[in-house]
């Protein structure tokens, strides 16, 4: 039977992704001074403050503060109108040493036997449903906003765009469960006062002129917007798109105060929109902040890293897998899948879930070595989701508090690859 399915996705510039981005920087420069580093940091944003708080044990110093403001500057907050600046803001730090407690639970003299960092559940989810395994409502929001940033940071069109949107992609479903058509989008854009009465105190002028203000809007994201997004997807994802399609453009009106001036942001508050959109499963744990030993991170994206390479290997169309742990114990408590009837294979998900064994290790050092999770890659993962990234090389540059520079190459978004094709399929015999 036809179904509609809805997943949304927030900018770098909404309130929460501030924060997970300036908690994920302080986990790079950590990382990139000391791989060994242990952190677990949060960060609070408002009106012309932020907070830092948060565990660390690591052997080297930093300038906390100038790596907030320097994300902050990078991500578009830079005018003082915004009421929250990189310049002018304040940052607080009460971040501490981590408890010898949790520790001693991770830390083993044999590296390979190091425990969970906490006990939980954590899921990976793969389909078919877009070029990169990732469902395709929470594909299209991510791509609209990473498309309104570049269109704000080149500055030619859309002038008036400020950092803080959200987007929300509803999909219709087939009987055959596959996507068919592109119900409805939803945008909202913080954005300039561009256009101004002449008399402030006159209601009926101040109504007309933001109705202008948003015809304008809505007409850009029609016609500006929406066509570049619609240019770089698969020609069969471009076709859904039609007149039929119900567009909202700022539906509760203007936008202009938004950021950490209109609501306050804290890290990992939008595990959704880190993930798959609402599809599959979540365990309840965030990303941002957390060190690799969190498992609640590394085996989010080990799990990813399996259900994307049982996917591209034809075992099954869709898959959900979950990997459990118990706090300072090294080896899983539990496995399962769900190939959601999909399976090509002449196997019961259970009997999927033991043979992933033989070719993945889901023990945390196992994870941290496969991936190099001990190497500063997280910062790019705050923004516009954790999954269905492009795996790339890059150099990144990082300074310490002495103002010590060094230069990393890492490798960004590993878990993505699909290094493990050939491996799955010789081993369920495809």
């Amino acid at each position: 039977m036809a179904h509609f399915f809805t997943s949304e996705s927030v900018s770098e510039g909404h309130p929460d992704k501030v924060a997970d981005q300036i908690s994920d920087a302080l986990i790079d420069h950590f990382l990139a001074f000391d791989p060994q580093s242990k952190v677990a940091c949060e960060t609070l944003v408002t009106t012309g403050q932020v907070i830092l708080a948060g565990e660390v044990k690591s052997n080297c110093y930093l300038d906390v503060q100038e790596i907030a403001r320097q994300t902050i500057r990078e991500i578009g907050y830079t005018k003082s109108e915004y009421k929250f600046d990189a310049e002018s803001c304040g940052v607080m730090s009460t971040i501490h040493e981590q408890s010898p407690d949790i520790n001693q639970g991770v830390e083993r003299s044999r590296p390979e036997d190091q425990g969970a960092g906490d006990q939980g559940m954590m899921f990976g989810f793969a389909c078919r449903e877009t070029e990169n395994y990732m469902p395709l409502p929470l594909e299209l929001s991510h791509r609209l906003l990473r498309e309104l940033a570049a269109i704000r940071k080149a500055g030619v069109e859309m002038t008036y765009l400020r950092p803080d949107s959200k987007s929300q992609v509803t999909i219709e479903y087939g009987d055959d469960g596959a996507p068919a058509r592109i119900e409805a989008i939803v945008i909202s854009t913080q954005h300039d006062d561009f256009i101004r009465p002449v008399d402030a105190n006159d209601t009926e002028e101040k109504s007309r002129v933001e109705a202008e203000m948003l015809a304008r809007i809505r007409e850009d994201v029609r016609t500006i917007l929406i066509p570049r997004v619609l240019a770089n997807c698969d020609p069969k994802i471009a076709a859904m798109y039609g007149e039929d399609c119900a567009l909202h453009v700022n539906p509760t009106g203007v936008f202009v105060i938004g950021g950490p001036h209109g609501d306050t942001g804290l890290t990992g508050r939008k595990i959704i929109v880190d993930t798959y959109g609402g599809r599959g499963a979540h365990g309840g744990g965030a990303f941002s902040g957390k060190d690799p030993s969190k498992v609640d991170r590394s085996a989010a994206y080990a799990t990813r890293h399996v259900a994307k390479n049982l996917v591209a290997a034809g075992v099954c169309d869709e898959v959900l897998v979950q990997v459990a742990y118990a706090i300072g114990v090294a080896d899983p408590v539990g496995l399962y899948v769900d190939t959601y009837g999909t399976s090509k294979v002449n196997l019961t998900d259970g009997e999927i879930a033991k043979r992933i064994g033989h070719i993945f290790s889901l023990r945390p050092y196992d994870i941290e070595q496969r991936f190099n999770l001990r190497s500063p890659i997280y910062r790019e993962t705050a923004a516009y989701g954790h999954l269905g990234r492009k795996t790339e090389k890059v150099t990144k540059t990082f300074v310490d508090g002495s103002g010590v520079s060094i230069e990393c190459e890492v490798v960004l978004f590993p878990w993505e690859a699909l290094d493990c094709v050939e491996q799955v399929r010789s081993e369920f015999g495809l």
